[in-house]
């Protein structure tokens, strides 16, 4: 698909309060469509919890999608911490049982003012022993992809340097997919992130980080190619880097949607 059309689309996307049904190719760029409003009576079920006794596949097909996520957190005390104090809150957190077997949280690096945010799931091992996002392999080619495109996690200007975060700031025992209570739990540190970098767009790394901002228990390969939003900010979605250690043929998508996330930065 030519550029030319893509922008025509992100002008009628961005900005739009109606969503509407997706279409039946995975690569299609549409809309979204919003999930459908409970008819009265008892409580619709919720999605099946996450299988916690494998590592994490950033992929599956069926996701859960998390529950019992506040709408806003405008009414915690996460809300009101500037970023000294909410890496405090952070480092000092116990609110889940990561808690216990963590040896750093990962609070985030980069710019605290960077145009570009990315968010991606929760630590592995490396992320954990380090205290960083995204280090190892899954690391070093999210790097190479940003290098790019000119930018980085390095000291720099806010329009050359990311700011990068994970959906959850402890890692969850032998990488399993994070839980919806330890998601829910940890949701007022990422939300409060955006909050005060306030990104002029915001990239989704991951189906957990696409599940916590946008609400869609959609696959990824259904959601990317199109701009979203993410309270009023455009939010791109694309596969993670882990995802596209194991599955080359994708990392052209990935690239793809990086330049879609750098297009929207050039406007």
């Amino acid at each position: 698909m030519g550029w030319s059309e893509r922008q025509r689309l992100m002008l009628a996307e961005m900005g739009l309060s109606v969503w509407v049904p997706d279409a039946t190719e995975e690569m299609a760029v549409v809309a979204d469509a919003p999930r459908p409003t409970p008819a009265p009576g008892p409580a619709p079920a919720r999605a099946a919890p996450v299988a916690t006794g494998a590592p994490r596949d950033p992929q599956s097909a069926t996701p859960a999608v998390p529950v019992d996520h506040p709408a806003s957190t405008a009414t915690s005390p996460v809300a009101a911490l500037d970023w000294p104090a909410l890496r405090e809150a952070v480092a000092a957190c116990r609110a889940c049982g990561l808690c216990e077997g963590r040896r750093n949280t990962v609070f985030g690096v980069g710019n605290e003012r960077a145009h570009l945010m990315v968010v991606g799931e929760a630590p592995g091992e490396q992320e954990d022993r380090k205290g960083e996002p995204f280090v190892g392999p899954a690391g070093q080619l999210l790097d190479s992809m940003l290098r790019a495109l000119n930018l980085t996690r390095d000291p720099g200007p806010p329009e050359r340097q990311v700011f990068i975060a994970n959906t959850l700031k402890c890692r969850p025992p032998g990488n399993r997919n994070p839980e919806p209570e330890e998601l829910a739990r940890c949701e007022p540190f990422l939300q409060r992130q955006l909050a005060l970098v306030q990104p002029r767009v915001i990239l989704a790394m991951g189906r957990f980080a696409v599940q916590a901002l946008l609400r869609s228990g959609e696959p990824i390969g259904r959601l990317r190619g199109r701009v979203h939003q993410y309270q009023g900010v455009p939010l791109v979605v694309t596969y993670h880097p882990a995802y596209l250690l194991r599955n080359l043929p994708d990392k052209a998508k990935a690239w793809e949607d990086l330049c879609l996330a750098a297009q929207i930065l050039s406007d």
